[in-house]
């Protein structure tokens, strides 16, 4: 089974974190929230503090096959400025690893030339920051191992795309019937 970690920036969108975690965790991913601020305190967008699982180490994040980049535009700001953050998505991307990022978060990978040639989509009104990238109109687009979607309206479709890519429709089904989503 593929690892996965969840980027935690001061800023970010709770609604997105929180919903990719619960759901990839019904669905017994391994995955970990990671803060890349000093400690493991995290505070949203909308002020709720979290405490991740670990701080930011680049190298053990390099064994993990996935990264998810929630948005919110501190969020945002804070993963773009953070020179292991954008190194870290380059060597995913080059390395035919999971890039994934919803909301303002695809704006960290267009600042990085991860979407040069490829289709993607962000929260609306962000489109020019993704660089080179063919904008979509879905929920959620997938470029080989590039995940985007549009922001916190879409974070549920976003998580059970992850969880497929992840785990497989039958995961994705039984992690639905749990949720009386289907």
């Amino acid at each position: 089974m593929l690892k996965a970690a969840v980027l935690l920036a001061d800023g970010f969108e709770e609604l997105e974190a929180v919903t990719v975690i619960d759901i990839l965790r019904r669905g017994e991913v391994d995955i970990l929230t990671v803060s890349i601020m000093p400690d493991r305190r995290v505070v949203g967008s909308h002020g709720m503090e979290f405490i991740a699982d670990k701080v930011f180490d680049e190298e053990k994040l390099r064994t993990f096959d996935m990264i998810i980049l929630p948005g919110g535009i501190g969020g945002m700001n804070n993963l773009k400025a953070h020179e292991g953050v954008n190194k870290l998505c380059k060597e995913f991307a080059t390395n035919d690893k999971y890039v994934c990022a919803i909301c303002a978060a695809p704006v960290v990978l267009g600042s990085a030339g991860i979407l040069r040639g490829r289709n993607a989509v962000c929260y609306p009104g962000f489109e020019e920051y993704l660089e080179g990238a063919a904008i979509g109109t879905d929920k959620v687009v997938i470029d080989g191992k590039i995940v985007t979607s549009k922001g916190p309206g879409t974070a549920i479709d976003f998580a059970f795309e992850l969880l497929n890519l992840i785990s497989g429709k039958e995961t994705v089904d039984k992690v639905k019937t749990g949720m009386l989503l289907k």
